[in-house]
């Protein structure tokens, strides 16, 4: 049998497989170098008359290890003629490729007969038995036909009504189309077409390599299966040439991009902390200013100040040119935000949020004045009746962002609670009567003033020393007088360098402090980190006194001669200046 097989049982072979080979196309031999279908251990008389048929034969029968099987060979030539086995039966043993009466061995001696388990003989004695029974007898109608036959002649198996028709020379040979294929409306036939049914279990048909179905009815594809499948692959090539559509797209093609510095209306756009450029393309694409994210990220490559943007809030214009947008947000001072740098005075810090707010000049000090006690100030503040103003000092120096919902009342607020937080987190409540001060507020104070009249870190140290030495009631140089001019600007809200030394001897006012002892009412500014650290962490150098020549180095002194010296090169310095 081919490897496609018919059923279970065995049957014989139809000349129209094509496995069945040409040689011995009567059905009666099999193809040369296959074994007879007798069985390989008995010794049929006809086997003299296979000798006779292939002469070419002979010298295999001449060899010694062929001894035994003449010698059985002449025992049967006595004995009446055996008649031979049905086709069916004897086709069971093909597959035995190999014959004993072939296979090398050693001569040996005619051997006593030998019985098996059940008392029979196996053959390889002197003498043989027939072949045991089929079991698939009765299987197929094919099997166990009882036909008689005489010495050296296979019955004929094709002579029955239903077996298939007599075997054609090759030459004459043309097998039949198979029959054309159905459509096949159930769904089982979704399975079909593989000579298997779709349970995995063998067609109950013939041995063709189409098969038969159990109704004997061919196969039939079902063009519902033929439907999904293209329209399978029709999904699968229109999404592969989609995404590769526009991956070519993204890669080659131009950006889209407005041309311009936009429209008349504006949006304000806010840029989140830590956003990257693919980020701030989206949100401005989202609300209107670019075209694309791609044509934005380009520009800002494009732009040498590029990555550089800040986070914060933008007033942009809407369909800005991508170049034209990047241009605007490189530049700090387009950013929606108030920045209050050390040492601001809390007047210009009012005037920054009503400009940034869009308010009218003046909204937010008029705020400041009436709600000082509802923005968050801190227990130890307005504790002098005589402060200018009680959030001088509280309007923490930094970059506040502002945002759509901003109002004046919430970004004080902002400012109020990250001052409180910072002193809160520098300890001054607890160094201020360590450093000879009455309470935290003067701490502030002394920070403000180092902001007002020094320039770096270690102006700010020898300054603190200044202060801290002349608020000391053995002061007899300035009698514990501090004379700064700084407060006399702040007073008068001025930021003049050469102030009257007659004007600060005689104007009577709490902040000036040529003109009263010790530290004035309040804060002039809003110290940044460096000058309180400072205040809280004095030079100790013993410095009284100190003046600033050029304007650009401050020269500190420990005597009140050294320091008059200063005073007049700075004079002479001043008048060259004014007389030029």
């Amino acid at each position: 049998m081919t490897e496609y097989g018919r059923g279970r049982g065995p049957e014989p072979w139809h000349p129209e497989d094509p496995l069945y080979g040409d040689q011995g196309w009567t059905g009666h031999q099999t193809q040369q170098g296959q074994a007879p279908y007798a069985d390989p251990h008995q010794g049929y008389p006809q086997e003299q008359q296979y000798q006779q048929q292939y002469p070419e034969q002979q010298q295999y029968m001449q060899q010694p290890q062929y001894e035994q099987q003449r010698y059985e060979q002449q025992q049967y030539e006595q004995q009446p003629q055996y008649e031979q086995q049905p086709y069916a039966q004897q086709g069971q043993y093909q597959q035995y490729p190999q014959e004993q009466a072939y296979a090398p061995q050693v001569p040996q001696a005619p051997q006593q007969p030998v019985y098996d388990s059940q008392g029979w003989d196996t053959g390889q004695g002197q003498y043989a038995v027939p072949a045991p029974a089929d079991p698939y007898a009765g299987a197929d109608p094919y099997a166990q036909q009882a036909v008689a036959g005489y010495p050296g002649e296979a019955p004929d198996l094709y002579a029955t009504a239903e077996a298939y028709p007599p075997p054609q020379p090759p030459g004459r040979r043309h097998l039949e189309p198979e029959p054309a294929e159905q459509e096949d409306e159930s769904d089982g036939a979704l399975l079909a077409g593989g000579g298997r049914d779709g349970d995995g279990e063998e067609p109950a048909g013939g041995g063709r390599r189409g098969g038969r179905s159990k109704g004997g009815e061919p196969k039939r594809r079902s063009g519902a299966a033929c439907l999904i499948s293209s329209l399978v692959i029709v999904g699968l090539l229109g999404g592969g040439g989609y995404y590769g559509y526009n991956a070519i797209k993204d890669r080659f093609a131009t950006a889209a991009d407005y041309v311009g510095e936009g429209t008349d209306e504006s949006v304000d756009v806010e840029i989140p902390k830590g956003a990257s450029l693919a980020e701030m393309g989206r949100i401005l694409k989202k609300l209107g200013v670019v075209a694309s994210v791609e044509a934005f990220t380009q520009a800002a490559g494009a732009n040498e100040k590029g990555k550089s943007i800040q986070a914060g809030v933008y007033p942009l214009k809407k369909r800005m040119s991508a170049a034209s947008a990047v241009e605007f947000m490189t530049d700090p001072t387009k950013l929606n935000v108030i920045t209050v740098p050390e040492g601001m005075r809390n007047v210009d810090v009012y005037k920054a949020i009503d400009k940034r707010l869009g308010k009218q000049e003046g909204t937010t000090q008029e705020l400041a004045k009436r709600e000082a006690k509802n923005l968050g100030l801190p227990a130890w503040a307005n504790s002098n009746p005589k402060i200018m103003d009680p959030l001088e000092g509280f309007l923490y120096p930094a970059r506040y962002d502002l945002k759509k919902d901003s109002t004046p009342d919430s970004v004080l607020k902002q400012m109020v609670k990250n001052a409180t937080e910072k002193y809160a987190a520098l300890g001054i409540e607890g160094k201020a009567k360590e450093l000879g001060l009455d309470n935290p507020l003067q701490v502030v104070t002394v920070a403000s003033l180092l902001n007002a009249e020094g320039m770096n870190h270690d102006d700010f140290t020898k300054m603190s020393e200044v202060i801290y030495n002349r608020l000391k009631k053995t002061n007899d140089v300035t009698n514990q007088k501090l004379e700064f001019d700084s407060t006399i600007n702040y007073l008068k809200g001025t930021s003049n360098i050469n102030v009257s030394r007659t004007e600060a001897r005689t104007l009577d006012h709490a902040y000036n402090t040529y003109f009263y002892k010790g530290l004035p009412p309040g804060p002039i500014g809003n110290p940044g980190d460096d000058a309180v650290n400072a205040t809280l962490n004095p030079d100790k150098g013993g410095w009284m006194f100190f003046v600033s020549v050029d304007g650009n180095k401050t020269t500190f002194t420990k005597t009140f001669a050294e320091h008059e010296k200063l005073v007049a090169e700075f004079n002479e310095r001043q008048a060259q200046k004014n007389g030029g």
